[in-house]
C-alpha cells in the first residue's frame, strides 16, 4: 500500500470525525464511503471502513445498517481475497454489496496517483 493512499484515507477518516463531532450525520456518511472507495482495494483499509460504518452506525441505532455492516465485513475478505469486489462500491446497506458504482473523479485521481488502481 502507497502512503498516499493511506494518507487520503486518513483525511476521509478525519472528516467523517469532525462530521460526527458536529452532529452532521449526512457528511459523516459521505466521508465514510469516501473512506471506503479508497480504502476497498486494501484488505487492512476495507475492513477498516466496515468497522468505521458499524460503529457509526450503532451509535445511531441504525439496525439496518448494523445489519448490512455486518454482512459487508463477512464478504469483504472473500472480496480482496478472489479480486472480485464491486468497484467504486459506497459500502452501505441501502446499496447492493455486490453493485460496483462510478467512482468520483477526484477520488479516482487519487487512486491512480496512489498506484492503487486495479
Amino acid at each position: 500500500m502507497t502512503a498516499t493512499l493511506e494518507i487520503a484515507y486518513a483525511n476521509e477518516i478525519a472528516a467523517y470525525r469532525e462530521a460526527r463531532t458536529a452532529n452532521e450525520k449526512q457528511r459523516a456518511w459521505h466521508r465514510l464511503e469516501r473512506a471506503h472507495i479508497l480504502g476497498q482495494l486494501r484488505f487492512g483499509l476495507h475492513i477498516r471502513s466496515h468497522l468505521q460504518m458499524l460503529g457509526f452506525a450503532v451509535a445511531l441505532r441504525d439496525g439496518r445498517e448494523i445489519f448490512g455492516q455486518l454482512g459487508r465485513l463477512a464478504l469483504a475478505p472473500l472480496g480482496n481475497l478472489t479480486g472480485r469486489l464491486p468497484i467504486g462500491n459506497t459500502g452501505r446497506a441501502h446499496v447492493s454489496a455486490f453493485m460496483p458504482m462510478e467512482i468520483p473523479e477526484e477520488l479516482q485521481r487519487q487512486i491512480i496517483d496512489a498506484g492503487a488502481e486495479n
